[in-house]
C-alpha cells in the first residue's frame, strides 16, 4: 500500500459573484468578484470599459473565469502558486496554436495587479462550446489523438519543465515532488475509500506505474489537464481545447488522463492505437488517470444512484484494465 499521507489534496471550487475554495493552502486566496474584474478592465484596458462582466458558467480550482462582453473572457489566478500559469499561456499559446488542429485560447492582453487584486491576469478570445460528453460526441477519441499527436510534435525548445506553478505535471511516476501522483496526495485519497473499494487493487495501479520504465524519449509538450471541462465540443465533435495552465514539457503519460476521464472502453482502445502508446507509458498513464477518476467517499455514498454508478464505472474500468495487463 502507498505510504501514509503528509497532506490532503486540493478542494473544489464554487462559483458566483465571488469565489471560495479550500484549494491550495500554500498562500492566501485572492478576492475575485465581478466588481473587481470590472475595475481591472476599466483601468487597464479602457477600450473594453462598459462591456458586461459575468462569471463563466463553469469554474476551475486554480483560476476564476469571467465573460467579458460577448466574445472575450478574463482569467485570473486564485492563488500565488498559479501566477506562473499566466506567464506560460501568454508566451506559449500563440506559438503553439498554429500547429494544433483545434482552436486554443490565444491571449489578447495581459493585465497587471490592481483594484485590490494582487496577481497578473489575462484576457482571451472566448471559445464557444460545451464540455465534452463522451455519450454525445462522435469521434472524440480520434480527435483527441490528433490533438495530442500535434501537440507532442511541436518544437519544445525553451519550453517549461515540471515546476511548482504547473503542479509538477509531466514528472516521472517516481518523482517525489508535489504532483497529483505523489504519495502525499494520492495515498489519502485511496485510503479514504476503505470499505467501499478494493484498496489493494487500486493501489496496485499506482505501484505498477512506479515500477515500469520511465519515459525514454525526449520530453514533449503536455497539456496537463485534459479533463472533460477543458475539452469543448460543438455539433457533436471536439471543437477546442482550453485551460493550458499546467502546460509543461515532460512525460506524455500525463495526458493519458483523457483516456480515463473522457473515454470509455471502445474509444479508449481507438485512442491508444492512434497514439501508438507502449505498455510502460500506458501503465504510467493509468496512474495519472487514477488522479482524475478516483472518486471521493461522498461520491460513492451519495443519494444519486446514477452519479454513484458513473463514478464506479470509470474507476472499475481503470482497475480492470490494469488487472488484465498484469495477467
Amino acid at each position: 500500500m502507498i505510504g501514509r499521507a503528509r497532506r490532503t489534496p486540493a478542494g473544489r471550487a464554487e462559483w458566483g459573484t465571488s469565489f471560495v475554495v479550500t484549494g491550495d493552502l500554500s498562500s492566501a486566496e485572492a478576492t475575485i468578484t465581478a466588481a473587481v474584474v470590472r475595475r481591472l478592465v476599466e483601468t487597464q484596458f479602457p477600450r473594453w470599459a462598459g462591456l458586461a462582466v459575468e462569471p463563466a458558467p463553469a469554474q476551475g480550482v486554480d483560476n476564476a473565469t469571467y465573460r467579458l462582453g460577448p466574445d472575450m473572457s478574463v482569467r485570473l489566478p486564485r492563488f500565488a502558486r498559479w501566477t506562473g500559469q499566466v506567464t506560460r499561456e501568454q508566451e506559449w499559446l500563440p506559438k503553439l496554436a498554429p500547429h494544433l488542429p483545434f482552436p486554443v485560447p490565444v491571449p489578447l492582453a495581459e493585465g497587471k495587479p490592481g483594484a485590490g487584486y494582487p496577481f497578473p491576469w489575462s484576457v482571451y478570445r472566448w471559445l464557444p462550446g460545451e464540455a465534452v460528453d463522451p455519450d454525445r460526441v462522435d469521434g472524440v477519441a480520434a480527435d483527441l489523438a490528433a490533438f495530442f499527436t500535434a501537440l507532442r510534435g511541436a518544437d519544445t525548445t525553451g519550453g517549461p519543465p515540471p515546476q511548482w506553478s504547473n503542479g509538477f505535471r509531466g514528472v516521472s511516476t517516481t518523482d517525489e515532488r508535489d504532483s497529483a501522483i505523489a504519495p502525499a496526495r494520492l495515498a489519502p485519497r485511496i485510503e479514504a475509500l476503505a470499505g467501499l473499494v478494493d484498496l489493494d487493487a487500486v493501489a496496485a495501479v499506482w505501484e505498477t506505474a512506479r515500477a515500469v520504465a520511465p519515459w525514454e524519449g525526449p520530453p514533449v509538450w503536455v497539456h496537463g489537464d485534459p479533463a472533460p471541462a477543458n475539452l469543448l465540443s460543438r455539433n457533436g465533435r471536439l471543437s477546442a481545447v482550453i485551460d493550458f495552465g499546467t502546460l509543461v514539457v515532460g512525460d506524455p503519460a500525463c495526458d493519458l488522463i483523457a483516456a480515463w476521464s473522457v473515454l470509455y472502453a471502445d474509444g479508449r482502445a481507438e485512442f491508444r492505437k492512434a497514439l501508438d502508446v507502449d505498455d510502460a507509458t500506458w501503465a504510467r498513464g493509468r496512474a495519472w488517470g487514477l488522479t482524475a477518476v478516483l472518486p471521493s467517499r461522498a461520491e460513492l455514498t451519495g443519494p444519486d444512484p446514477a452519479r454513484v454508478t458513473a463514478a464506479r464505472r470509470r474507476l472499475d474500468e481503470l482497475v480492470a484494465d490494469h488487472a488484465s495487463a498484469s495477467r
